[in-house]
């Protein structure tokens, strides 16, 4: 496997339930990458721990973190706060590692504006159908519809963001997306944005 001498930072954004967090988790065992893991006031889900998947910490701690300046990005999603540490991100990248963010597109746009020196790319996961997305939510969120209707009422507006992005890939099939974002960080190949085709698989998602 690949590494980099120099640390860049990856963002993987999607709407929730399209795969990133598992394509995360697959890139992060190549070498010399790193998962950022990000603080949050949510509760765990079931086999999350404290420290590998989130650093779990209540409201009142995270605000105070903010006042601090200990976050390179935070934001709000589904009433609860989020966000990666400053000092942990810099750390490793100024070791040359390569970080991986899995975050929406509030962080993501805060960390492009910070303008820090270290390559950057922006990658955006799109589900193959709306039918299929409603799927894997349910067997995450262990049927709860509730849940799930609250995720599928925001699903609209994280799709209109994908234009802010360097790179958006369609999760059909874990391996064959795994590798075209695989290709796209190793500038293996040039993989050119058809905007036309991801217009169209947009549209046919939000009707």
């Amino acid at each position: 496997m690949s590494s980099f001498k120099k640390g860049g930072m990856y963002i993987l954004s999607s709407p929730s339930g399209a795969g990133k967090t598992t394509l995360v988790r697959k890139i992060s065992r190549n070498r010399n990458f790193s998962v950022s893991i990000s603080h949050t006031t949510r509760l765990p889900r079931p086999n999350e721990k404290d420290g590998k998947d989130y650093y779990f910490v209540s409201k009142n701690n995270f605000r105070k973190l903010i006042k601090k300046g200990e976050f390179l990005e935070h934001a709000k999603v589904f009433e609860n706060y989020y966000g990666s540490s400053k000092h942990l991100i810099i750390k490793k990248l100024k070791q040359g590692k390569n970080i991986i963010f899995d975050i929406d597109w509030q962080g993501t746009r805060q960390i492009r504006n910070k303008k820090l020196n270290y390559k950057l790319l922006t990658i955006f996961v799109l589900p193959p159908t709306k039918e299929e997305l409603i799927k894997r939510l349910i067997k995450r969120e262990k049927k709860n519809l509730k849940t799930v209707k609250k995720r599928m009422k925001e699903f609209k507006k994280d799709l209109s963001r994908w234009k802010e992005y360097d790179f958006v890939v369609i999760n059909d099939d874990l391996n064959t997306c795994y590798n075209k974002i695989m290709n796209k960080i190793k500038n293996k190949r040039k993989t050119l944005l058809d905007r036309e085709f991801i217009k169209k698989h947009v549209k046919s998602l939000m009707t």
